[in-house]
């Protein structure tokens, strides 16, 4: 006798739709909302739209802003939405990039994309003689005391650069930069040269240069850099490498579409790797 279909919850399958809902009402134009707002878009009294937040806390899946009464997607969605990425275009159409990036510089390199606070690496890769082997580890990290998160942010809105200083700027090393001000200078400055350097801000140690990477319609949602030990990436090295990463980065972007103006001098980087 054929097992009987197990009934359906009608309660939690609600319970589900609401959360959805909740979860819906984030985009990229509304990235912070209040529990009033939630209410407001959902039609879900204020009590159920604290509770559902509430929840989603706890796991991860939206972040409450330091100060203020406001909500915003977590990095635990996309940590999990960056499973997906695999069958997506940047790590497929920039892998080629990438392994020659790694051949010239002969350090590591890490593909990150920006979600609007952190940089989620979606592709890294340490060289082994030839074009590096790839660390699936998914990893996430400020994105204003790191090379790729600062080549990310300095392209963003000033609403996006405000919302990260006033979460907070943590000390992570005695580099790390936690003053306003100087962040808004370093994203300045970035924005004129093109590229970013991580001074061991993040990781003692470890010394980064990186480059923004754009879409079709030119924004930038991306990032790669030249990563590896502070004695090795030094200060004489890092014009060159700077050179190498912007011209990359430019081959990643135009791969995906992007057809703007170049932002990046032309390095040593002379031909156009094959797609894979």
């Amino acid at each position: 006798m054929p097992d009987k279909p197990a009934k359906r919850d009608p309660n939690g399958l609600k319970s589900v739709h609401k959360t959805v809902a909740v979860l819906d009402c984030f985009s990229r134009n509304e990235r912070s909302l209040s529990v009033a707002d939630v209410a407001e878009k959902t039609g879900l009294p204020k009590t159920t739209a604290h509770r559902i937040l509430a929840t989603l806390r706890e796991i991860g899946f939206v972040e409450q802003e330091r100060e203020r009464e406001q909500y915003r997607l977590g990095i635990r969605l996309f940590e999990l939405g960056s499973v997906v990425l695999d069958s997506m275009d940047l790590p497929r159409e920039a892998a080629p990039f990438v392994e020659r990036l790694i051949a010239l510089s002969g350090e590591g390199s890490h593909l990150c994309v920006f979600d609007g606070a952190h940089v989620v690496t979606v592709d890294h890769r340490e060289p082994d003689g030839g074009t590096g082997h790839r660390i699936t580890t998914i990893l996430a990290a400020p994105a204003y005391c790191t090379g790729v998160g600062k080549a990310a942010l300095a392209f963003q809105s000033e609403e996006t650069i405000s919302r990260i200083i006033q979460a907070g700027l943590q000390r992570y090393t005695r580099t790390t930069i936690t003053e306003p001000d100087e962040l808004r200078s370093e994203l300045a400055e970035i924005r004129e040269q093109g590229y970013a350097v991580d001074n061991c801000e993040h990781e003692v140690g470890l010394r980064c240069v990186a480059a923004p990477i754009r879409n079709a319609a030119g924004d930038v949602f991306a990032a790669i850099s030249v990563s590896g030990p502070q004695v090795r990436i030094t200060d004489d090295r890092v014009p060159a490498l700077a050179e190498l990463v912007m011209d990359i980065a430019e081959r990643i972007s135009r791969r995906l579409g992007y057809a703007g103006p170049s932002h990046a001098l032309r390095s040593k980087v002379d031909e156009e790797p094959d797609s894979e």
